[in-house]
């Protein structure tokens, strides 16, 4: 597939080396390409770990697995596949799994529990284990590599890699995050959504990292969309290395806890909104603002059901304020709602109030809103003091040539 970098995108950051995690990238070949497509991150010994992970009910090994490892709170090395999801594929893909575990284990002396694996592609074609084992073979022999390589290696119908970087001052000490993530269709939270992979020198109690992995997730990565469509291998990680020289953050009483949550959520708002920057045949960047709800949860809703509308996506593909779509979308939400309270507003100009048209609303400035890359959305719906936001793209004719031909 030959795709055009998303006119969305946005160019790779700057990032730091995280000390304790070394990114290597190789070529496993697990599809028709020349390129690296199996990324091998080593971590320290003492990483703190934390996840989320989708709530498919056809969840691929990889996610089952690795659910249940973060339990323990350690990790080891990482290694993610790039072409093939290994979903769907029964026994033959968790014995693939356990094959890489295996192996990466037994090369760095680590438990198998400590080794993730994460692979995103295709479903339902088990993962080749004689090649997965080569590339790790490789990737073990290769010489370190930076982020951007890295997020190239994980992609598949990206268009250009994503990374973002964040500090915070714990005491006198500087930490630096540092996240990847790859995602462009099948896109819909429902926990978090794509692979995204953060890396931290903090020190950071796993329990805690959980936590605080949890609480950005809901304000990022579950509040944004492309096609409404959950993956079977959606998995954001975190890792914290804890080489940097600081007191370890225990919870919310420690040194520079709330420091460290505000640039998590930071990277992970990046990350979130330049996954649907590269939404699959993506024109325009859409924030859907809803306030006055029942509660954060409802606006929350509220805002997805807008953003999930192809009628709205469709409408601003085509540059058309038919503002009487996000009325549907609120209707259709499921969450409270009084139509003789709800006011709508493209780009700031209000274009209905209280269940009305505003009297005298000139559409040209809403016209001439749509023409652009950046489109706002607000929603106020007039009965609480509910608020989200909520992220999503405009939807045309490339989402579908993408996905026609897909599998070729």
């Amino acid at each position: 597939m030959d795709l055009k970098t998303s006119p969305l995108a946005r160019p790779f950051p700057e990032m730091p080396p995280i000390a304790g995690a070394t990114l290597r990238v190789a070529r496993a070949r697990y599809k028709t390409w020349d390129r690296c497509d199996l990324t091998f991150v080593e971590l320290a010994q003492g990483t703190s770990v934390a996840g989320v992970f989708t709530k498919s009910l056809c969840a691929s090994s990889e996610v089952e697995l690795g659910r249940e490892a973060v339990k323990a709170g350690s990790a080891s090395a990482l290694i993610v596949n790039a072409g093939n999801s290994n979903a769907f594929t029964g026994w033959r893909g968790r014995e693939a799994v356990e094959a890489i575990q295996k192996q990466v284990s037994d090369t760095l002396g680590c438990a198998i529990t400590e080794v993730f694996v994460s692979s995103t592609g295709v479903i339902g074609v088990p993962l080749p284990i004689d090649k997965a084992r080569a590339g790790i073979a490789a990737a073990i022999e290769a010489a370190p590599c930076g982020w951007e390589d890295a997020a190239n290696a994980i992609n598949t119908t990206d268009t250009f890699a994503k990374g973002a970087h964040a500090s915070a001052m714990i005491g006198d000490i500087r930490v630096e995050l540092c996240g990847i993530i790859k995602g462009s269709g099948m896109i819909a939270p429902d926990m978090a959504t794509m692979l995204g992979y953060i890396f931290t020198d903090a020190n950071v109690a796993p329990a805690f990292l959980q936590e605080l992995l949890g609480r950005a997730n809901a304000a990022t990565f579950s509040c944004i969309t492309v096609d409404g469509d959950t993956s079977t291998s959606d998995t954001v990680m975190v890792f914290a290395t804890g080489k940097a020289d600081h007191a370890r953050i225990e919870g919310w009483d420690s040194p520079g806890a709330d420091a460290f949550a505000a640039a998590l959520n930071d990277v992970c708002r990046m990350l979130a909104q330049l996954v649907v920057r590269d939404g699959e045949g993506a024109t325009k960047f859409i924030t859907i603002r809803v306030s006055g709800a029942a509660s954060d949860e409802s606006a929350r809703r509220v805002g997805l059901s807008i953003a999930n509308s192809p009628l709205v996506k469709t409408a601003i593909a085509g540059e058309d304020a038919n503002w009487g779509r996000v009325v549907m979308a609120v209707g259709k939400a499921g969450e409270p709602a009084d139509r003789d309270r709800l006011s709508i507003a493209f780009g700031g100009v209000w274009t209905a109030k209280n269940g009305l048209p505003v009297d005298g609303y000139d559409e040209a400035p809403v016209a001439e809103h749509l023409k652009g890359q950046e489109i706002d959305i607000t929603v106020d719906l007039g009965i609480g003091d509910g608020k989200a936001t909520v992220w999503t793209c405009d939807l045309t004719h490339g989402y579908i040539a993408i996905n026609a031909d897909y599998r070729s």
